[in-house]
């Protein structure tokens, strides 16, 4: 294989992208250099775009455009009593392609024992603002079977001990360390719809 940097540096980047390694990479890379004008051109424009327009909310974790407001979290439509609180966007994504849940969602960022990862680091002082803003009466922790999913479960329970709100997670059909993103619509339905009540603030 030739030495050429340029080559070699977007091998290395595309090689940290979820499920692929070196070898797919380099297909990928070939497949792109053979198709400069119909992928690579476009392409690097609309990342460029992206990088540009697209960011998180500061309040909610969804993605949004740097020119409009948030349509998760300033949704004038519909006004919803519940928010469901994932780890990250894919969670979020997953959720809504099944067309189970109608509420907002809270996107974390994480979880508190992720590498690297602080619970100052989470969006979860903002979620607390929203509970008590938008006067929720239910957040539904869909975090995953994971002992850092738990942990950061646990920890946003107790950060919402004092306000006046029912607590659930998500029950049967959510396996032991299985994460969200990776369950079918089947299994987030059961998932949803026998989710447990931890703590109901209201009673």
């Amino acid at each position: 294989m030739q030495n050429i940097s340029e080559i070699e540096e977007l091998i290395k980047l595309i090689s940290k992208l979820p499920g692929l390694g070196p070898k797919s990479a380099k297909r990928i890379v070939l497949k792109l250099i053979n198709n400069r004008d119909e992928l690579v051109k476009p392409m690097a424009n609309t990342l460029a775009q992206v990088y540009k327009n697209v960011v998180r909310c500061n309040s909610c974790g969804a993605l949004k455009s740097n020119s409009s407001g948030c349509l998760n979290c300033e949704n004038t439509k519909e006004k919803y009593n519940k928010i469901c609180v994932v780890e990250d966007i894919a969670d979020q994504w997953s959720i809504e392609n099944s067309n189970i849940f109608q509420g907002y969602f809270h996107i974390l960022g994480g979880t508190i024992s992720s590498v690297g990862q602080r619970k100052e680091d989470l969006l979860i002082n903002s979620l607390v603002e929203r509970v008590n803003r938008d006067k929720i009466e239910e957040v539904i922790l869909a975090t995953s079977a994971t002992v850092e999913g738990q942990t950061t479960a646990y920890y946003i329970q107790d950060s919402l001990k004092n306000l006046d709100v029912k607590i659930t997670k998500l029950a049967q059909g959510l396996p032991v360390g299985g994460e969200i993103e990776s369950l079918d619509d089947g299994t987030l339905f059961s998932a949803f719809k026998n989710r447990s009540n931890l703590i109901s603030n209201s009673d």
